[in-house]
């Protein structure tokens, strides 16, 4: 059964190792981006982590710039290297985004978002959703109180 990129950006959104998740998931769900062919799906976590070092060293040498992928090296090298892995493939026109998953599409090992040598990330409009409550800007002193760390109050 094929995944949809809702579906990986949900999974994205739900993983709480990748640090920059909104940028992740906010490609996968623009309209400019489609997937890919890859005829190269299935991995290992070995590969992937041998590949993607590589190209952070080119990427740092070639000035490009890239969401995603100090999060997906340390979560690759986590894991055995033997552990297969499915790579997912989305493209717009000037970026590319490769996600890594156990085969389900649900579990999120991680995913890199890049573009070309001296070319910015894609700057993507936030999301719609639920309007976030406001949190409280006072705060309860239980010092003051003379609740704090179980000693009396003077």
């Amino acid at each position: 059964m094929a995944v949809t990129k809702r579906q990986l950006a949900s999974a994205v959104l739900t993983t709480p190792h990748i640090a920059e998740r909104e940028v992740l998931a906010g490609f996968l769900l623009d309209e400019a981006a489609v997937f890919a062919p890859n005829p190269f799906a299935s991995t290992k976590a070995g590969a992937a982590h041998q590949l993607w070092y590589g190209r952070a060293i080119e990427f740092q040498a070639l000035l490009v710039a890239s969401a995603g992928l100090p999060c997906l090296l340390r979560a690759l090298k986590a894991l055995p290297v033997v552990e297969p892995l499915r790579q997912e493939i989305v493209r717009s026109p000037g970026h590319v985004l490769y996600l890594y998953h156990r085969g389900d599409g649900c579990r999120v090992v991680g995913a890199v978002l890049h573009g070309k040598p001296r070319q910015a990330l894609p700057v993507l409009r936030k999301r719609a959703g639920r309007p976030r409550r406001s949190i409280a800007t006072c705060q309860l002193d239980l010092f003051a109180l003379g609740f704090g760390c179980g000693h009396p109050t003077r």
